[in-house]
């Protein structure tokens, strides 16, 4: 199986150059990272079809939506076999969650979501945790405050 080629500096600045605007015509990014159009659209489709692009989406403020409260929850489990993991991390997968993560320390599970008001935290928690026989404990963190949101990962392109 062959193997996808790293990235090199051309790759790098348009993944950069993605990351804080998707929408850019194909022109723009091309005159930013120094190629021709033709070059970056050929060089985005790689990027996806490798992996290194795996959504081009919208950041949408969830209060504009209702969605006026950001939790974190932190989930500890009594059982990690292989099978009770799968159920969690489909439990822990649905719409309803923006972030999933399994992490060491106290709990197994970090989850990051928004919701309209404490009564749908309730019936939520009541369905992923109360009522899941795998859930050890859970403890909730309201945000008082979304100072930085972002799912941008830095990028070395070489330039200061």
């Amino acid at each position: 199986m062959k193997k996808d080629p790293a990235p090199d500096s051309f790759d790098l600045a348009l993944l950069d150059a993605l990351q804080q605007d998707n929408s850019l015509p194909l022109r723009e990014l091309a005159g930013r990272v120094h190629l021709s159009t033709a070059s970056v659209q050929r060089r985005i489709q790689q990027l996806k079809k490798s992996g290194y692009i795996q959504a081009n989406t919208a950041v949408v403020d969830p209060e504009k939506l209702g969605q006026v409260i950001t939790l974190a929850v932190e989930v500890r489990v009594d059982r990690t076999q292989t099978a009770d993991m799968v159920q969690l991390r489909q439990a822990f997968s649905g719409p309803e969650i923006q972030q999933c993560y399994s992490i060491t320390g106290d709990a197994d599970f970090l989850l990051v979501l928004t919701v309209a008001n404490m009564s749908v935290f309730q019936q939520l928690a009541q369905r992923l945790f109360h009522d899941n026989p795998n859930v050890k404990w859970f403890r909730t963190l309201v945000v008082l405050e979304r100072i930085k949101t972002t799912l941008h990962v830095p990028i070395d392109t070489g330039t200061p």
